[in-house]
């Protein structure tokens, strides 16, 4: 009699192959970089045949896109949590500039998914939808403070550039490894946004 075949477990990826591929690739992109993996190493470290990813994904970059659209999701939550409670548009343009450096320091993947995995959004519309909402929760504030939606735009581009470069300076070392490095940066996150703001008001 033959021994019994063995098979690989199946019950982690009978309902959740997406969900278990996405864990796995950003699992891989904290490791790699978001250029620095196969999607026969997703599937490998998500324990799934290397055919399986294509029910849900055509090619790595879908597969990247999907996070991408997961992170703009946790970023509108994060900063629409961070400017709740305000009633300050300064305040609440400081407070996202703050939660920006936040997210990028915590969710470095994500982040880096975000702004490095050159995405084609022609490619992936979902992603500038996912990046509309995203401005749709922070334009409202900066018009409220500038004169028309034009500046307001050109308001939350500006605070949210001075965000970004800090934050990548952060992750860097430019402003040293103590845990409070951290917390000193998104402060000078939210510092510089309300510098820009006066620059408006």
């Amino acid at each position: 009699m033959p021994p019994p075949v063995k098979r690989r477990p199946t019950g982690r990826h009978h309902g959740d192959l997406r969900n278990v591929l996405e864990k796995a690739a950003l699992e891989l992109v904290a490791e790699k970089g978001p250029h620095g993996f196969s999607l026969n190493e997703a599937s490998r470290r998500a324990g799934v045949s290397v055919a399986a990813p294509y029910k849900h994904f055509a090619d790595r970059e879908a597969l990247l896109a999907a996070l991408a659209v997961s992170g703009y999701r946790e970023q509108r939550e994060l900063y629409s949590a961070a400017v709740s409670g305000l009633d300050d548009p300064a305040d609440q343009l400081a407070a996202f500039a703050a939660a920006y450096v936040r997210f990028a320091a915590e969710q470095p993947a994500l982040f880096d998914v975000a702004f490095y995995a050159g995405l084609d959004k022609s490619r992936h519309p979902e992603l500038a939808e996912a990046g509309d909402l995203l401005l749709a929760a922070l334009l409202p504030i900066a018009v409220s403070i500038a004169p028309d939606e034009a500046a307001a735009f050109d308001l939350l581009l500006r605070i949210s550039s001075a965000a970004h470069g800090l934050a990548v300076f952060l992750r860097q070392g430019l402003f040293g490894i103590e845990p409070d490095a951290l917390d000193e940066t998104a402060e000078r996150a939210a510092r510089t946004a309300r510098a820009i703001i006066a620059g408006v008001e």
